[in-house]
């Protein structure tokens, strides 16, 4: 467990020294103040990483100490602690920054595990904050790998792990999801940075020069071979080999890119002098290499070393939450490598292009954008600058048939609060009620999809 710098502001002495003791036991490191003032004092002058903060109090409400506490430090999460009747306040208090509340008399249970997940939460962000300090130290800014979604900021926090290893990586992700992109990270953060990255793409070259490519070829090793050739893992000596499509390797070539993997040493075509080398390996496929493996295409033992630790890129379908941010993204990039005055989307433009399925994944909108700044009239993309003629959104989504189960489930979530919001001119509160949900599971979902 790491212990979390914890500030209870609380007027009832009882109550306080309660959960003071409780939490302390825990761990934890605890300060107290009996009011609003002490608390703000405390936040400005001792490390605070979260506080309980009881809503009724004689000098401040919680809701002032609340933003305050945010004027001085906005990183503090703050739980408020509300009497079960008075719920409408703690829920107007997270509308304004609280991160959740508690009901009174509090559950220690309850409260224990609130502050657990709280501070995995912290660690988790200061993780990804020092991740982003390293790269942007090494010459990778943050705007490489655009995202928003939780699933995407778990796999840039899994780079941060790998990356200081020798360790393979096998990266798994439909074409389009930037494999290559996660696989120049890691050996941007690796300590062999200042070495090569050569990447090959086993699906591009033909069978007969694919072994050539990856090991190299003395002059006379095959008809045509006039010259002496340096492979790609010799040429990667001291850094990284990126293996893109690596489940098209040829049984032959497996067979001995396992070997070398195995022995770090290998023969160039045509000699029988042994080179030893010094190459990570990091390999990507959008194939079903566990199907391959069963089907006898694929050796099981070479996929063992490959895979020492996987990381899977879900398509941009499953994560909602990054196509906004992405097309303003790629709108910003292409209008300045055009020299367009190109600054904004129609919200009939943005609306499809969010609820679109993308097969094509992130290269796709990519593409999608380009061509939109590049092509349109006026300042503002609009829905016929699309690609996508007349069209309706039901016709542009993944054919249902072939849908899995949670993509047939967001898309008729969609759908849903698209028309409720729609029906009601945007008015959450009502939208959630015709809906059926709350108002906060409403405001999740919109975030999460990306809605406006």
């Amino acid at each position: 467990m790491n212990p979390a710098h914890i500030l209870i502001v609380e007027d009832e002495a009882p109550q306080r020294k309660l959960l003071k003791d409780f939490l302390e036991n825990e761990g934890h490191k605890v300060i107290s103040a009996p009011n609003g003032t002490e608390a703000v004092k405390l936040v400005k002058n001792k490390q605070v990483e979260i506080i309980l903060l009881d809503y009724r109090m004689p000098d401040m409400t919680g809701l002032d100490v609340l933003k305050e506490v945010h004027k001085i430090n906005p990183e503090i999460d703050v739980v408020i602690i509300t009497a079960f009747g008075t719920i409408d306040t703690a829920v107007t208090a997270i509308k304004e920054g609280a991160r959740d509340y508690l009901t009174k008399p509090v559950d220690l249970d309850t409260l224990l595990l609130m502050i657990n997940r709280l501070t995995e939460r912290r660690v988790f962000l200061n993780e990804n904050k020092m991740l982003r300090q390293r790269l942007e130290e090494k010459g990778v800014t943050s705007d490489r790998i655009i995202y928003k979604s939780p699933v995407m900021a778990e796999l840039i926090n899994l780079v941060a792990r790998v990356a200081k290893s020798m360790i393979s990586v096998l990266i798994l992700g439909e074409s389009g999801t930037g494999k290559e992109l996660f696989a120049r990270m890691i050996h941007t953060m690796s300590d062999r940075c200042n070495k090569p990255f050569i990447a090959l793409n086993c699906a591009a070259i033909p069978d007969t020069l694919l072994e050539s490519e990856l090991f190299g070829h003395t002059k006379g090793a095959f008809t045509n071979a006039f010259q002496k050739r340096i492979g790609r893992i010799e040429q990667a000596d001291g850094g990284t080999l990126f293996l893109d499509e690596v489940g098209e390797l040829s049984p032959g070539v497996q067979a001995k890119f396992l070997r070398f993997l195995q022995e770090k040493e290998f023969q160039r075509l045509g000699e029988n002098k042994t080179l030893a080398v010094d190459v990570r390996v990091i390999s990507a496929t959008n194939q079903e290499i566990e199907d391959a493996v069963n089907n006898g295409g694929f050796r099981k033992d070479l996929l063992y070393r490959l895979n020492v630790v996987t990381i899977n890129i879900p398509p941009l379908r499953e994560r909602r939450e990054d196509i906004s941010i992405l097309i303003d993204h790629f709108l910003k990039k292409f209008s300045v490598e055009n020299n367009r005055q190109v600054n904004t989307i129609s919200s009939e433009a943005r609306d499809f292009l969010l609820k679109y399925d993308y097969p094509g994944n992130v290269r796709e909108l990519e593409n999608i954008m380009e061509r939109a700044v590049v092509i349109t009239r006026g300042q503002a993309i609009t829905r016929q600058d699309l690609p996508f003629g007349d069209i309706s959104f039901d016709k542009t989504v993944t054919d249902k048939k072939k849908r899995t189960l949670k993509q047939s489930i967001d898309a008729l979530e969609v759908e849903i609060i698209s028309n409720a919001l729609s029906k009601t001119a945007n008015n959450q509160t009502k939208a959630a009620e015709k809906i059926g949900i709350s108002e906060r599971m409403l405001r999740y979902k919109i975030k999460k999809y990306g809605l406006k």
